[in-house]
């Protein structure tokens, strides 16, 4: 490893067989690789997936399964962090190129920058969904965010803190100093876009940078669309005060078919949108039912979710 690294490359592993050396390669392809050191947390594989890792010389961190949370955990790999900028990845996120790093790491020549994200994209491969290809219709321009005061935040509508928010923590660097700063809360789900919330509230800067790009797809089986649509619902409207009310017009599921039929793609995806389509609905009227019946308290015990801190009166630990 690395004696005096640039950049730590943060990467959370439980049981990533078939995806970890893919992800490893495209780091290890980047132009700034020879600044980089990586550090992998596996949280108690069993697949193999050490023994890959063995094999690419690359050092992990082992954690118990049962302590695993996707903002304490990486924390703890901020604590290990040599580098002067933290880069957080998952197992299954590949480059796209091999500038990936380099895109992000150019924004830093500005002192008020605190953070980049970068863009997931699904490539075009026949297994994965064609409806979620990356298909950019216009040339991407980096977009820099910040405000003047918590304030100016909170009398932004709810829409405009979410898109400020929509932060990914499958693909972004960080200065370490911020991350020290302002750590991550210890949350299930959302650490990154609770977050840059905090950040930009704090007087950061933030980057939104959409040719820094990794490669990354969930097969959505509906069960998992289900339960990830209703905690990500849970989670906006707790953290951001705002309702997300998903389109379910009969115009939806006929662009569904004319896209599928344009691009000529196999016809199984149409069911597989549809059902997608059907199950975010789905969750959408289970949380307005909670809602309505002031019983979100309740939903997220039943989802085991905890979102600290609401829309307003954030308050930060130094």
């Amino acid at each position: 490893m690395m004696s005096n690294p640039k950049i730590s490359i943060v990467i959370p592993v439980f049981n990533g067989i078939a995806t970890i050396e893919n992800c490893i390669k495209g780091i290890q392809k980047q132009t700034v690789y020879n600044q980089c050191e990586i550090i992998v947390i596996d949280s108690g594989s069993t697949d193999g997936t050490l023994n890959v890792l063995k094999s690419l010389n690359i050092d992990v961190i082992s954690i118990a399964s049962e302590t695993f949370n996707h903002g304490a955990t990486r924390n703890l790999g901020v604590t290990y962090a040599k580098g002067e900028f933290v880069v957080m990845t998952v197992q299954d996120a590949v480059a796209a190129d091999e500038l990936w790093l380099e895109n992000m790491l150019k924004h830093f020549d500005v002192s008020e920058i605190a953070a980049v994200c970068g863009k997931q994209a699904v490539p075009h491969q026949k297994d994965k969904n064609p409806h979620e290809w990356a298909r950019p219709q216009s040339v991407p321009v980096p977009r820099t965010v910040s405000v003047a005061s918590e304030t100016n935040f909170n009398e932004l509508s709810p829409e405009e803190q979410r898109k400020l928010c929509a932060w990914d923590d499958v693909n972004a660097m960080y200065r370490k100093s911020a991350l020290q700063n302002l750590p991550f809360q210890p949350l299930a789900y959302g650490e990154d876009m609770l977050w840059a919330k905090m950040a930009l509230i704090e007087g950061y800067s933030l980057v939104y940078e959409p040719n820094a790009i990794v490669y990354h797809y969930h097969y959505q089986f509906p069960k998992y669309t289900y339960k990830r649509s209703l905690i990500n619902q849970l989670f906006i409207y707790k953290c951001f005060g705002l309702v997300l009310q998903p389109s379910s017009s009969l115009r939806d599921y006929a662009l569904i078919v004319y896209r599928n039929l344009k691009w000529n793609v196999h016809p199984k995806w149409i069911l597989h949108n549809f059902h997608i389509k059907y199950y975010n609905n789905k969750a959408s009227n289970t949380f307005n039912s909670y809602l309505k019946n002031n019983e979100i308290e309740k939903l997220e015990k039943e989802l085991s979710l905890d979102v600290p801190l609401g829309k307003q009166n954030i308050k930060i630990k130094k």
